[in-house]
């Protein structure tokens, strides 16, 4: 009995006081639970526990559906004017020199020559808008035909200081201006 005595009395003054005593305590502590709780588990496979993983990847788009990243994009489509209408690149040209003619016309004449070349929607846009607020600039260049679908198009009109972009619509197979800008460059 003394034996024993004295082992316990080396391990809690000597042995458990010191910092190798205590981390060989813990160790044993989480070897024990671990060990226990595999013994109450059961074997187990490699798929099972907190690895949930399928079996094949997940997907969030349809396989059949195609490509729809915008590397691989396609064209745009050509834009499809009526016989006898004016194409996007004649009625954004068109739309320029009256929307530039502005300055020396009265707002009346100036929105008179934009009205058939623009939707009621710009047109109604522009019903405040002063002619002489408009730069007083000249085209310098051809226009450029962005096409973006059957119906709807841009056109960059190169300016002097800048370039009026146009956004063209054609709902009935007429092109109208839908929307202006002007970019300084």
């Amino acid at each position: 009995m003394t034996a024993m005595r004295r082992a316990l009395e080396l391990l809690f003054t000597r042995v458990l006081r010191s910092r190798f005593g205590i981390a060989v305590a813990i160790a044993v502590l989480v070897f024990a639970v671990i060990g226990s709780a595999r013994l109450v588990s059961g074997p187990g496979g490699s798929t099972s526990g907190l690895s949930s993983r399928p079996s094949q990847p997940i997907t969030t788009v349809d396989p059949e559906e195609g490509d729809d990243g915008v590397l691989a994009s396609p064209a745009p489509q050509s834009p499809k004017t009526l016989p006898g209408e004016l194409t996007p690149e004649q009625t954004a040209g068109r739309f320029a020199t009256a929307w530039l003619g502005g300055p020396t016309s009265t707002a009346e004449k100036w929105q008179a020559s934009l009205r058939p070349l623009a939707t009621p929607e710009l047109i109604e846009k522009l019903g405040d808008g002063d002619p002489t607020s408009v730069p007083p600039e000249r085209v310098t260049g051809a226009v450029t035909l962005r096409p973006r679908t059957e119906a709807f198009a841009e056109v960059l009109v190169p300016l002097e200081s800048g370039r009026l972009r146009l956004e063209l619509v054609a709902p009935d197979g007429r092109w109208l201006v839908d929307a202006v800008d002007w970019e300084r460059t």
